[in-house]
């Protein structure tokens, strides 16, 4: 806009924000830096999540999902993700008001539970899906990971018995052009997806990746049957039975990191088959904290933030 009316951009940002808009005037400006709170916005089904805003400092997001990210949708950014201190801003509106919320999506992360259990009384609490597949799937990451650096270490030693011996190194060439280096590296993506999804290039490689590691192979089929519980279960007592079936093969397979999901899974059984009542996801917080990063980005970060949550209030709250 600067650039149009030929007016210096930074003066005319300043101008807005000390005369044109009502910022000084803002009812919130006071405690702005800390939290704002919007009380009438709260609705039967709500997000909660967290977010940088700027230099790293975390912010609790809370969002009516009703709203599908449009005005009405933000009721409280607050500084931190200390329960106690989000509670007692979140407790600033009305006990009537905060009765409303039925159904609140969460991740698994202790405080955001405690925040939800405490301040929304009459909510049935739900863990996001994405959250407990995602930790599978950085399972079977560690695992490809793992032995990537082995096959960096190992080809570091040939290299070095080969400068002894004063031979050429050459490494051995897999099937598909790929080094057992690159074949490590390049399996990445096709470990977060279907089978029936892979491309032929894909299926090739992973073909070869599992002859060679036939445990990613393991660990991949229980990240992906994890995945299928979700997709193909509807009724919560088939879910509940599936899971149980689930944790058992992850018992027998032995690996720690599974083992470690596991005993997560299980300590959030209640949330996590909640999730099977209306098959509701945090996806609508995460398309929130989206927008938050792209306006964030449309001004080059943030250097005034009472002024960017004044400018975000005024759009989504």
């Amino acid at each position: 806009m600067g650039d149009y009316f030929k007016v210096n951009g930074k003066l005319l940002e300043e101008q807005y924000r000390d005369h044109l808009s009502n910022f000084h005037q803002w009812d919130q400006l006071e405690h702005a830096c800390d939290w704002i709170l919007f009380p009438d916005n709260i609705g039967s089904q709500v997000s909660i999540d967290e977010t940088s805003l700027s230099q790293g400092e975390l912010y609790t997001v809370i969002t009516n999902k009703e709203a599908k990210g449009r005005k009405g949708a933000l009721i409280a950014i607050i500084k931190g993700t200390e329960s106690d201190k989000v509670r007692r801003i979140l407790e600033k509106s009305s006990l009537q008001k905060r009765k409303i919320v039925q159904e609140i999506t969460l991740d698994m992360a202790p405080s955001m539970e405690r925040i939800s259990k405490y301040t929304f009384p009459n909510a049935n609490l739900v863990t996001d899906r994405f959250h407990v597949q995602k930790l599978a799937y950085d399972a079977v990451q560690e695992l490809r990971i793992r032995y990537r650096w082995e096959a960096i270490e190992q080809e570091n030693k040939e290299i070095e018995l080969a400068k002894e011996i004063q031979k050429k190194y050459i490494p051995e060439i897999l099937e598909n052009g790929d080094t057992l280096k690159q074949l490590l590296a390049r399996s990445r993506y096709l470990l977060f997806k279907a089978d029936s999804k892979w491309t032929p290039t894909q299926r090739q490689r992973a073909e070869l990746l599992f002859a060679r590691y036939p445990d990613i192979e393991e660990a991949y089929n229980l990240s992906m049957e994890l995945g299928w519980i979700y997709h193909t279960t509807k009724d919560k007592g088939v879910a509940y039975t599936r899971l149980a079936r689930w944790y058992d093969k992850v018992e027998k397979a032995g690996f720690k990191s599974f083992k470690t999901i596991a005993k997560s899974i299980e300590e959030h059984y209640p949330t996590i088959l909640n999730y099977f009542d209306n098959r509701s996801t945090n996806a609508s917080a995460e398309s929130f904290n989206a927008k938050i990063k792209a306006f964030r980005a449309s001004f080059r970060g943030v250097r005034n933030v009472s002024f960017f949550l004044f400018r975000l209030s005024n759009i989504y709250a």
